[in-house]
């Protein structure tokens, strides 16, 4: 299923692999290296595009979507002299080492490419993907949600990808228990807190929720919703790292506290089990993103109908925010020889009403155009799961809330490598994780000065 991979989103790939790639760059960085900024290409006429359009033409797109030939071949209807051909070349990391590999030989490598958000500005860094805004890219922005369509724009104004899913993070949790336990749902991280020790006094089996020492990306959404900008990226070879400072701090001491006292497990997650446990309801709440409540549907089938959806608690009463847990996007890969019709491919697939309904009802990806999450029939639909709860118009809701500014680091490899062996490892030993985030940033910063970028701290 289309869910289960992306929800080990930010998979540690090999150092030497991103090291390799970085190699093939003259500088860059960023939410996406600048270089070109200056000097945007001239803009496609509609004539050439029309004749690209209407010209025979083989592409081919790398993608692990489960039957995504669905909305390729709504494409080819469209367009029948472009044949497209599928490529699974793996999920994630997999795809994108072979990915660097064929760039790296200059040959072997697709037209268009599925790229998770957080690896755009590794790609853009190695100079990998098309500026589409030669091809009118520009033009779709106000189609999509606005932190969405941030998330694939350069330093420099580059359009990097046309966004294809997202992950807003709420709280998934189990209504039986609450109501056991006289908990009511929480909405504040005081009040989690509070819930979590009552809880775990009450049944040491029972955990609150499962923070995992395996999974960075939760981590990132965590301090996406606090407020937090982990890195930022003001030039093509500077980066500004703050992995460490007060509000990472404040996240860590909290998370920690649980940990340690019991009240929060740190399982790895998405093992069997992982599986296990929340069919036999070892976990009160998921902390999880709009993609979680139909992979939950299969995954934890004896739980149906015990499960309820809410908002994440707040670290501020009154406040409504919320952070970020996967997302991907359709990119054209730099050295293709039809940029046109992969940039238009890219275009359709995740613009086109008819195959951005697809995703989200056939392979289940969470939207991320505006006109989709209005759709009453989306967003409206009960889920007897959720006890008929219209869980899509929650996340819907959330979607609004995500802070527009966040950025990844143009070595997000590195970055996860290090949160596993210094964040995570204090999760699973029950260590200081304010301490833990020290060490992640320093050897983060080591590894960002060793590649040339200068660093910001």
């Amino acid at each position: 299923m289309i869910i289960n991979r992306i929800r080990r989103r930010t998979a540690v790939g090999t150092a030497l692999a991103l090291a390799a790639a970085l190699a093939l760059a003259a500088c860059g960085g960023g939410s996406g290296s600048s270089s070109g900024s200056a000097s945007q290409a001239q803009a496609v006429s509609q004539s050439d595009i029309d004749k690209a359009m209407t010209t025979p033409t083989d592409l081919t797109f790398w993608t692990w979507v489960p039957n995504i030939q669905k909305e390729v071949d709504l494409f080819q209807k469209k367009y029948p002299a472009i044949k497209v051909k599928v490529v699974n070349a793996g999920q994630g990391t997999p795809q994108y080492t072979k990915l660097r590999t064929a760039l790296k030989a200059g040959t072997g490598f697709p037209d268009a490419v599925q790229i998770e958000f957080q690896y755009i500005p590794t790609f853009a860094l190695t100079k990998s993907l098309l500026d589409l805004r030669p091809y009118g890219a520009e033009a779709l922005k106000d189609q999509f949600v606005p932190w969405t369509w941030q998330q694939v724009v350069g330093s420099g104004g580059q359009v990097w990808a046309v966004p294809q899913d997202s992950g807003p993070m709420g709280m998934l949790y189990r209504k039986d228990i609450f109501d056991k336990y006289g908990i009511a749902v929480p909405k504040t991280w005081d009040e989690f807190a509070a819930a979590a020790r009552k809880l775990h006094a009450a049944d040491p089996n029972v955990s609150m929720t499962n923070l995992a020492q395996s999974q960075a990306g939760v981590w990132f959404g965590m301090l996406w919703q606090a407020g937090v900008k982990p890195f930022e990226t003001p030039s093509a070879d500077s980066v500004k790292i703050d992995l460490n400072g007060d509000g990472s701090k404040k996240v860590a001491d909290y998370w920690s506290g649980l940990i340690k006292d019991g009240s929060v497990s740190a399982d790895a997650d998405f093992n069997d089990a992982w599986y296990q446990a929340l069919n036999r309801g070892k976990y009160a709440t998921w902390l999880t993103a709009a993609w979680g409540p139909v992979f939950l549907e299969g995954s934890a089938k004896a739980t149906s109908g015990k499960w309820r959806a809410a908002p994440l608690p707040q670290w501020d009463a009154g406040k409504n925010v919320s952070g970020n847990w996967g997302g991907s996007t359709t990119a054209v890969v730099q050295g293709t020889k039809n940029p046109i019709a992969a940039a238009k491919l890219a275009e359709f697939i995740n613009t086109d009403p008819e195959s951005a309904k697809m995703f989200a009802t056939q392979q289940f990806l969470f939207p991320v155009t505006k006109a989709l999450l209005a759709d009453t029939s989306f967003v409206d639909r009960p889920l007897p799961f959720y006890g008929g709860q219209p869980v899509n118009k929650l996340f819907a809701g959330i979607s609004d809330t995500v802070d527009t500014k966040f950025q990844w680091p143009p070595f997000l490899d590195q970055t996860v490598s290090d949160w596993n062996e210094t964040v995570g490892k204090s999760f699973a030993n029950k260590t200081d994780t304010s301490s833990a985030l020290d060490q992640w940033q320093q050897r983060t910063t080591k590894y960002a000065q060793n590649q040339g970028f200068k660093v910001d701290q």
